[in-house]
C-alpha cells in the first residue's frame, strides 16, 4: 500500500493494521506544541491531579493550554497596572527598596493567576 492510499484510509476512518499503523506514524509526523509557563503548569496539574479533566480536553487540549497562557498573559497586564497605580506599590527612587515592590506586585499577579486560572478543576 503506498502513502497515499493509507492516508486515504485513514481520512476514511477505516480500520488499520499494527503495520499500517506503524507506516503511518512514519508517514505523519505528530505536531510539537509549545506552551508558556502557565500553559506548562497547567498541563502538569491536570496530568497529576486531574486526569478526568485531562482526558476530556484531549481533542481540544493544545487549544485549551494556549488558551491558558492567554488569559494568564491578560491577567498579568491587567494587575500588573493596577497595582503599579497603587500608592503602596509606587517607586521611590531607592534601588533596594523598589526591587521588593517590584518582587511583591510580581508575587500577588503570580498567585491570583495560579489560583484562578492554572489550577482550576
Amino acid at each position: 500500500m503506498n502513502k497515499r492510499e493509507q492516508l486515504k484510509k485513514v481520512k476514511a476512518n477505516e480500520g488499520l493494521t499494527v503495520e499500517e499503523i506503524i507506516e503511518y506514524q512514519k508517514i505523519v509526523k505528530p505536531v510539537k506544541h509549545v506552551y508558556g509557563k502557565y500553559g506548562n503548569l497547567a498541563l502538569e496539574y491536570l496530568k497529576e491531579h486531574n486526569v478526568g479533566k485531562y482526558w476530556a480536553l484531549a481533542g481540544s487540549l493544545p487549544e485549551y493550554l494556549h488558551n491558558v497562557d492567554k488569559q494568564a498573559d491578560r491577567l498579568y497586564m491587567k494587575m500588573y497596572e493596577k497595582l503599579s497605580n497603587s500608592p503602596k506599590f509606587s517607586k521611590t527612587g531607592e534601588y533596594v527598596y523598589d526591587l521588593q515592590v517590584e518582587t511583591e506586585k510580581q508575587i500577588i499577579i503570580e498567585e491570583e493567576i495560579l489560583n484562578e486560572i492554572v489550577y482550576v478543576d
